[in-house]
């Protein structure tokens, strides 16, 4: 399938990764995790994600889905939904320099009337080669944006 010309510029991303990551955060011991993104398109103007960690014993941990919207000229807009009751949305870059993507976005964050309170996430995803870096920054529960999530993946499998 071919790809939309405003998906482009984050090729790069298709693909299925695999890695590890830490996370940490002022009101939670730090922990570590594996991770496994997945990037699909449908030949429209938007990359579709799924993402899941697991602790390193295998016991699921966190799961989310959504979409980097292209919307041209390099301006990406992201929409995520959260199992913990949360739906990120928001507006970013995806530069493209010296065989490097970098995509970041700035969202805000709404939550149903349980979830806990998020105001904020930060997102930086980084490919160089086979290799994903993503960094999450996050504002929540009184506290002010902070490193919250980091991880490198490894790309195990290309689109088709």
């Amino acid at each position: 399938m071919d790809l939309h010309p405003h998906v482009a510029p984050l090729a790069a991303l298709l693909g299925t990764w695999r890695g590890t990551g830490r996370g940490s955060y002022p009101t939670i011991t730090s922990f570590d995790y594996t991770e496994e993104w997945t990037f699909t398109h449908t030949g429209k103007p938007f990359i579709a994600f799924v993402q899941r960690t697991r602790s390193p014993e295998g016991r699921p941990m966190h799961t989310e889905s959504g979409y980097l919207r292209c919307v041209g000229e390099g301006a990406v807009e992201i929409v995520a939904a959260l199992p913990t009751g949360h739906v990120e949305r928001g507006a970013g870059r995806a530069d493209v320099g010296e065989g490097v993507l970098t995509v970041h976005t700035d969202a805000a964050v709404d939550g149903t009337p349980t979830a806990k309170e998020v105001a904020r996430i930060v997102r930086t995803f980084r490919v160089e080669g086979d290799t994903l870096t993503i960094d999450l920054a996050m504002a929540a529960v009184g506290q002010e944006l902070g490193h919250h999530l980091g991880s490198r993946l490894t790309r195990e499998t290309m689109p088709v």
